[in-house]
């Protein structure tokens, strides 16, 4: 094989890689910020090459996971009898939303409703303490609560998000202590298919940095992403999404919800220059 066939197939196989990720690699001009329709699907990653901006990514190991939301049915919190869910009201969902703030479990306002962002930030904790994500606030959930279970950092200076793909949890953390919790879904690691070539929906595992961001809805190559905020060379990006279930379900890059996304926005958590570790 000569030097000008082995040039042709470098960049043929670079193609494909930024084709496929959740940008194409290049910073577009803003657009409003705000949904203007419903998102179609994530953008979706190969297996990238070693960054400049990080170690060389390793595959992320992942167990088998359902392909929807676990059944609350059919787990021991759900049966029992003075279980919180999603719809419940009153002063025991305020006292356990107050809670989960004071813990640093993302839920937007405390409002004494069991909905979406309650139901995120109960998933993040049953995952921190090791428990099946169902949403559902019954007996071991309860003594996580009471037990003041928090994710601990990987970090120990410095200000960053980190992104732990066993677990799927996003952090952000200030010099080494965790200062909010959020839900997350990141990449399957299975393969796809899109335009006729094979993709690995891969979450690259390194330490990278957020270098450009989109306040406002981002056509990708495969679909429209939420504010995201880029931090990996071949188009990873931390942005918002409709469906973030307890488990990897994207393309790659790491959901969180509308509303957490527009907090990260308005807080200005994740300013370009903020280093993200994925491990």
């Amino acid at each position: 094989m000569n030097s000008r066939d082995i040039t042709v197939r470098v960049t043929s196989a670079a193609v494909l890689l930024l084709v496929a990720a959740c940008g194409d690699g290049r910073q577009p001009a803003p657009t409003s910020s705000g949904p203007s329709h419903a998102v179609t699907s994530t953008p979706s990653p190969l297996p990238p090459s070693a960054s400049t901006t990080g170690a060389a990514p390793r595959p992320a190991p992942t167990t088998a996971l359902p392909s929807s939301s676990p059944s609350p049915s059919r787990t021991p919190e759900a049966g029992a009898r003075d279980a919180l869910r999603r719809g419940d009201t009153g002063d025991a969902v305020q006292a356990l939303q107050e809670r989960l703030d004071r813990l640093g479990y993302w839920i937007g306002e405390p409002d004494g409703s069991f909905g979406l962002l309650t139901e995120q930030a109960v998933y993040a904790l049953q995952k921190a303490a090791g428990l099946r994500p169902d949403g559902v606030v019954g007996p071991r959930t309860r003594a996580a609560l009471e037990n003041g279970k928090r994710p601990d950092a990987r970090s120990t200076d410095g200000h960053l998000a980190e992104v732990d793909l066993d677990r799927q949890l996003l952090m952000i953390v200030d010099d080494g202590e965790v200062s909010r919790v959020f839900n997350t879904s990141t990449g399957t690691f299975e393969h796809y298919v899109h335009e006729g070539k094979t993709y690995l929906a891969d979450t690259p595992r390194g330490r990278w940095t957020i270098d450009w961001q989109v306040d406002g809805w981002r056509d990708g190559p495969l679909g429209r992403l939420y504010r995201p905020k880029y931090f990996q060379e071949q188009g990873i990006a931390i942005h918002g999404y409709t469906s973030v279930p307890p488990y990897p379900a994207s393309h790659g890059c790491v959901r969180v919800t509308l509303s957490a996304m527009d907090w990260l926005w308005a807080q200005d958590v994740l300013p370009k220059k903020t280093r993200v570790w994925v491990y």
